[in-house]
């Protein structure tokens, strides 16, 4: 369960790569729990595409994740930390159309090649960093009005 204090929330989700049918369980988790704190219906959009992508990422090409999501005045945090095959070519992999996904992904209908597009074009911040053999790190961030 996770932990409210001061106006902040946050909470750990696990995935496990190659379960696709437990795939959107964490993003739809996500999505339920920014409603419950009254989050606006855009921001939780927003968070829901975002941390769907990743978790779909995630599920076709990494062993495991964790999601740290962290709700704070002004913005919902969402970190995801993979241990997989990591991206040899960042700039390549943030084309529109760009996939690596094999034709059993594919054939489930991911692999489109917009996951992290999405990602960038949903977060108001967005950072990647990745270490082929070894992992990918994003962290997204979206403004949230401050009360």
């Amino acid at each position: 369960m996770g932990e409210t204090k001061a106006n902040l929330y946050s909470e750990s989700f696990q995935i496990e790569g190659g379960n696709f049918n437990s795939a959107g369980i964490v993003s739809t988790s996500i999505k339920s729990i920014l409603k419950k704190l009254g989050i606006p219906g855009d921001i939780v959009r927003k968070a829901a595409i975002v941390s769907y992508e990743a978790e779909i990422n995630v599920v076709s090409y990494a062993k495991k994740a964790v999601v740290n999501l962290t709700v704070k005045p002004g913005a919902v945090l969402i970190d995801v930390i993979d241990e997989g095959q990591g991206i040899p070519n960042i700039d390549l992999a943030m084309q529109e159309g760009y996939s690596t996904a094999d034709h059993r992904i594919r054939e489930m209908g991911f692999g489109a090649g917009m996951g992290l597009c999405n990602i960038k074009n949903y977060s108001d911040d967005f950072h990647i960093a990745s270490e082929v053999g070894k992992g990918t790190h994003l962290k997204m961030t979206i403004q949230t009005p401050s009360t």
